[in-house]
């Protein structure tokens, strides 16, 4: 009698990728489940002894899970912990804090296997520390500027014949930075409530390359829109990449601690790759029906290994 594989995945049913992973994961043989963190601590428990290196998962009176018998844990989605309202602020923050801390010790104990784990959730947090950690590896990154100094925007503005404008930490699409932006009062506002990341406009194409474990997969992307995920009509070809950039891909994977990742690259005109991004949590069920790449295949060896 085979060993029981119990696989969980961070997240829940409502989100398409989580449940099309789930599917395949139970039609592959193993038990799988949602950690849905937001329901913890009302609704989830979590135990843990470190004196014995001993922790509990408890995800409904008929649910309970031994730290030691979960296999692996595919990061999906992570929305944090969901606290009841308390009229005392800084109780609700108390325990918030203390919630928070239990989720963390939960992913980054125990020997289940994390497809991402927190440590690779960190540097997709900090995208200028990812930029840095890639650079470090000889890999081409955009003339990049994080601010919130408008002198220092202006001056890297002027440097740059185009430069697109995006969020620091993320959560809103590129944008060309146009005159407007630069008017001294919409700028000094806007810089006066966050930072934010300019890079050089790299003319050419996007690339997209999923890395699961060491195997590499890519396709360009046509798109008329500055960020793809604005064009519904966006089409996708599979390509190989240059033994050189397949090389980068497993390094950048490595140096930010992805077992799974999409790295999206400009390929300029003249061939050369730009390194823009690393997610460890990428959409891919269009891009598998699109291209035929196996990659649920190689996500689900990759969780049951």
């Amino acid at each position: 009698m085979s060993e029981q594989i119990n696989i969980l995945i961070l997240g829940n049913a409502l989100d398409a990728h989580a449940t099309h992973l789930h599917d395949a994961l139970m039609q592959a043989g193993a038990i799988a489940d949602y950690l849905d963190t937001r329901k913890f601590p009302t609704q989830i428990g979590i135990s843990w002894e470190p004196n014995n290196q001993m922790g509990w998962l408890n995800l409904s009176s008929e649910r309970h899970w031994q730290f030691q018998d979960i296999k692996s844990v595919f990061w999906r989605s992570f929305h944090g912990v969901g606290i009841p309202s308390l009229k005392d602020s800084h109780q609700q923050q108390v325990a918030f804090n203390d919630a928070m801390s239990a989720v963390r010790m939960l992913m980054q104990t125990g020997p289940a296997r994390w497809v991402n784990s927190w440590q690779a959730y960190q540097f997709h947090k900090e995208k200028p520390l990812q930029l840095r950690q890639v650079q470090l590896l000889g890999v081409k990154i955009p003339p990049t500027l994080i601010s919130n100094d408008p002198e220092q925007i202006i001056r890297f503005a002027q440097s740059h014949q185009q430069v697109i404008s995006k969020p620091v930490y993320g959560g809103a699409h590129a944008r060309i930075l146009t005159d407007s932006h630069l008017e001294p009062k919409r700028l000094k506002l806007a810089l006066s409530i966050a930072p934010i990341t300019l890079q050089q406009y790299i003319p050419g194409t996007n690339i997209r390359s999923y890395v699961i474990a060491d195997s590499v997969y890519a396709a360009e992307i046509r798109s008329n829109s500055l960020d793809f995920r604005e064009d519904s009509e966006t089409q996708l070809l599979p390509v190989d990449l240059p033994a050189v950039i397949q090389r980068q891909c497993l390094a950048i994977a490595q140096a930010l601690h992805l077992e799974w990742t999409a790295i999206d690259w400009r390929k300029t005109p003249v061939g050369e790759y730009v390194f823009l991004e690393a997610n460890p949590s990428p959409m891919f069920i269009h891009f598998e029906q699109q291209t035929g790449f196996p990659i649920t295949e190689k996500l689900v060896k990759l969780l049951m290994a």
